[in-house]
């Protein structure tokens, strides 16, 4: 039996594993490091000589995505938007979150939301008491958002004088939100040192919900039937997750975005925030559009041919600066320059006249 069961286990190693491990830079989303490497100076990212070089079209989505996130200009070049995300150590839908909060006035909200999805869960469910903890986690949620149940949460905590004893009463990992409480002042001491000020909306969350918009507009979803959404964009299925507060509450907003998306048995859409048609077409022009009359349909024709050929002739500016620039480094140098020798005079020294030269 010991041989039987020695050959099984090399099967399954056989069929079920790898050789070696796929390194993490070649699996992962790469925003981040090709925003990261545009800011230290790298033009050419897909020529980086990378240790295990990721898939060209992974570098490609991403620069793509941090385009229609606005840290890159037209031609691929770092935005000022770019620069200001570069410094928050997040995903650079988060950064933007943030810089975009400070403009709307609600950076105060949007900081507490932020710091509360850096933690993966912050509520859980005992066995036998599933009910209890189902009901507590009803009493902070928000119906129209997700982000803003975790932003209720943290509100009502700090309320509570950061009680641990409050967080084992409704059924919330006291360790997880102390985690919290920490990424909230890492990220308070960055917008001190960028000078971006802190300020709040106060009880109104709409303008939360619309800055949410701004940086997930990318990954919206509209209703298709009771509790099911698909992809605004590409038309695939998701799910409102059953610890959604917009799950079975009645009423489902027709558009909604979402922080990511999770496998299990389908794919279920998690932190959810509802939105309204309008914001998604204002903030993501590239992706969305109001229907309009026909007169307004080639208007719009004529302004998208427009920005079109703006787009054009930015990128032949920008291919012959960087031909130019190619050339200027491959050409060889004219001028000689001296080699300085230390204790040495570099004036030519005069022909002593006592030797009768």
């Amino acid at each position: 039996s010991s041989g039987i069961n020695a050959e099984y286990g090399e099967a399954v190693v056989s069929t079920q594993s790898t050789g070696t491990t796929v390194p993490e830079i070649q699996r992962t989303n790469l925003a981040t490091v090709v925003l990261l490497l545009k800011s230290l100076g790298v033009t050419d990212l897909l020529s980086f000589h990378f240790m295990d070089p990721p898939p060209q079209d992974n570098i490609l989505t991403s620069m793509y995505q941090l385009w229609v996130l606005g840290a890159f200009d037209n031609v691929g070049n770092l935005s000022t938007l770019g620069r200001q995300m570069v410094e928050f150590p997040m995903d650079p839908a988060m950064s933007k979150l943030v810089l975009v909060a400070c403009e709307m006035g609600c950076s105060e909200e949007v900081l507490v939301i932020v710091s509360m999805l850096s933690v993966p869960a912050i509520f859980y469910r005992p066995k036998g008491r599933e009910e209890e903890s189902d009901a507590a986690r009803e009493k902070f949620q928000v119906p129209e958002s997700d982000h803003l149940s975790l932003l209720h949460v943290y509100q009502q905590w700090r309320n509570k004088g950061y009680s641990s004893t409050w967080c084992n009463t409704y059924f919330i990992h006291y360790k997880a939100m102390k985690k919290v409480r920490e990424v909230h002042s890492q990220l308070l001491e960055i917008m001190e040192k960028q000078r971006l000020e802190v300020t709040s909306c106060g009880n109104k969350w709409d303008i939360v919900r619309k800055c949410i918009c701004s940086a997930y507009f990318h990954q919206a979803a509209r209703l298709k039937g009771i509790g099911e959404y698909v992809n605004a964009r590409t038309g695939m299925p998701c799910h409102l997750h059953p610890t959604s507060a917009l799950y079975g509450m009645g009423y489902s907003s027709d558009y909604v975005v979402y922080h990511e998306l999770i496998m299990t048995s389908k794919e279920f859409m998690q932190c959810v925030t509802s939105v309204e048609a309008e914001w998604l077409a204002e903030l993501g022009p590239m992706f969305y559009s109001i229907k309009e009359s026909v007169h307004s349909i080639e208007e719009g024709k004529a302004k998208a041919a427009e920005r079109r050929r703006q787009m054009e002739e930015e990128l032949a500016e920008a291919e012959e600066a960087l031909e130019a620039e190619r050339e200027r480094r491959s050409a060889p140098s004219s001028s000689r320059r001296a080699i300085a020798t230390p204790g040495h005079n570099q004036t030519p020294a005069r022909t002593p006249r006592r030797l009768g030269f």
